[in-house]
Formats: structure tokens, C-alpha cells, sequence
């Protein structure tokens, strides 16, 4: 279990670069940027592996070496400034304002890692320096491939410091000029889209997309937005088979001689054959008896 986090972790850090890959969405940094300085003090392990714990700190620290304007100061420059006993600070607010004064930053971040069953998460603290005072937060449960770390990791990051910026977008991509496209109901307008097809600053997580045209069979998708990510969603609507409805109708052609009026058809002709032939046996006939020729019924016999 814990090789298989260190090396999810130590993969997420190989591809923490934006648009490492062609084929994922793109990337955005930060829209504003933080003015104030920042210093994360340390992360520490609860029942987990500590190697675990560092890795999951360089990638809190990437992260808001993006979303700051000021660099963070290093775990160097951190260890050269703080006195013996501030070494020892197990998170207390009073220690780490005093850390952050020696530091110059406005705020010192802290907090734990540990599992939650097949996951973990990041109990987080930040500090403001001048106050002495605390906001906590805990992270989602971070599991999955090197992206869904990621992606858990900045999330943690910007729910702590800018709450405000968490959204993604989608990139709506149609050959089909005036279809008109809903996310959970709400109307974004006709294709082509304004900004090139992109729908910003949606909530992260499933949503519902439709796109209508007249004599088009709708189109429906749960799509899934992701953090400061741009996800392409390709529309292709199919021709309706009834033009101008815009439903699919399918007619089902049963054959001939299961329809009604042709069985009631077959009925009437049987009936209008056997009144014929009763109405041909009652036809005079002359018939030869010994010879002699007398009157009477035609017979079939």
C-alpha cells in the first residue's frame, strides 16, 4: 500500500509541469496572484510513511510558488533562520508567528498527512503571522493516478489561500452553427460559442451538458470539469428522422396480411364467393333421363 502511494506521488511529480501531455486538457495558472509571503513550515505523518509526507510537501510547495507572487522561502533558508527550540514547534499558533516574524512572510502554513482507509489526506493550518490566529482546513480524499493527485494537492492549496479561483472550464467543439447549449439547464447561448467554444469559471466536478438544434436529435453528456483545466467536449448531432421535430420517431411496418382491413378484406371476398357458388347451384338446369330431357337444379356432383 505505501510503495504504491510513493510511487503515485513521486509520478506526480515527474508530470507536475502544465501540459506535460498532448492528449490532457490545458492548464492555467492562478487568475490573480497573492500578494502576501508565504512560508510552509512542515507536513507531518500520521501512521503513514514519512517519504510519503515530503513528496506530498513538494507538491504543496509548487503549488503555491504559482499561486504567490513572492517566492516561498526554501527548507534551507527555513532551518538557517529558526532558533533550536523553534525547531521543536509541533504547529502551536504563538510558535509559528514567531517563526514567521524571524521569516519576513505574512503567513506560515502547516498541517499532517494521514490515511483514511485506501486514501489520505492533508490537514492543513495556516497562521497568520501579525494575529497569531489559525484557519484549519482538511483536504478531499486524494487517491488515483498522478493526475488526480495533482489535482487534489492545488485544490488543497487554493482552498486554503484563494477559495474564490477553484473552477475549470469546458471548450464546447460543433460544425453546427446555431445549437444551443445548456449545462444543468442553464443556457450558455448558440454555437459558435464567443471565447472560441470556452464556457469558464464552472463549479469543479459532473455536470449535465445539452446541446438542441431543430431537426437534430439532442445531444447529452455528463461531462466532468476539472481544476484550472480546459476540458474539450466534441458535439456531433445525428439528423432527426422525422425533419422539423427534432425526436427520433421510429416506425415499426408490420406485414400486409396482419393489418385489419386486409383480413377483413380477405373475409368479405371468402363470404362473397360462397354466396356466389350457393346462388350457382340454384340455377335451372336441363337434365337427361333415359333419354328424355326434364328440369332441375344444377349439382356439383
Amino acid at each position: 500500500m505505501a510503495r504504491t502511494i510513493a510511487s503515485l506521488v513521486l509520478s506526480a511529480l515527474v508530470v507536475m509541469t502544465p501540459l506535460a501531455h498532448a492528449d490532457q486538457p490545458p492548464e492555467s495558472g492562478p487568475e490573480e496572484a497573492l500578494d502576501k509571503k508565504i512560508a510552509v513550515w512542515r507536513f507531518d505523518a500520521l501512521g503513514i510513511d514519512g517519504e510519503i509526507v515530503q513528496r506530498l510537501e513538494t507538491l504543496f510547495r509548487m503549488e503555491l510558488d504559482r499561486l504567490d507572487r513572492q517566492p516561498l522561502p526554501t527548507r534551507r533558508d527555513i532551518e538557517r533562520s529558526v532558533t533550536a527550540a523553534e525547531q521543536n514547534c509541533t504547529g502551536e499558533e504563538k510558535c509559528l508567528a514567531s517563526i514567521g516574524k524571524r521569516l519576513g512572510v505574512d503567513l506560515v502554513v502547516t498541517g499532517t498527512v494521514g490515511s483514511l482507509g485506501d486514501n489520505y489526506v492533508l490537514n492543513i493550518k495556516v497562521v497568520d503571522v501579525a494575529t497569531a490566529k489559525s484557519q484549519r482546513m482538511q483536504s478531499d480524499p486524494l487517491r488515483g493516478s498522478p493526475d488526480q493527485l495533482i489535482e487534489g494537492v492545488r485544490v488543497a492549496a487554493y482552498k486554503l489561500l484563494a477559495p474564490q479561483q477553484i473552477y475549470g472550464a469546458l471548450q464546447i467543439q460543433s460544425d453546427l452553427v446555431g445549437a444551443e447549449v445548456s449545462i444543468d439547464d442553464k443556457s450558455y447561448g448558440r454555437t459558435p460559442l464567443p471565447n472560441q467554444g470556452v464556457i469558464a469559471k464552472l463549479p469543479l466536478g459532473m455536470h449535465k451538458l445539452r446541446v438542441d438544434a431543430k431537426g437534430y436529435d439532442a445531444f447529452e453528456k455528463a461531462v466532468e470539469v476539472h481544476f484550472q483545466k480546459v476540458g474539450p467536449v466534441l458535439v456531433r448531432l445525428l439528423p432527426a428522422e422525422v425533419i422539423g421535430t427534432g425526436k427520433t420517431i421510429r416506425e415499426v411496418r408490420n406485414p400486409i396480411y396482419t393489418r385489419t382491413w386486409f383480413i377483413v378484406g380477405v373475409g368479405l371476398v371468402a363470404i362473397a364467393i360462397g354466396i356466389a357458388a350457393g346462388h350457382h347451384d340454384s340455377y335451372p338446369c336441363t337434365l337427361y333421363v333415359n333419354g328424355s330431357p326434364t328440369t332441375g337444379p344444377c349439382s356439383t356432383k
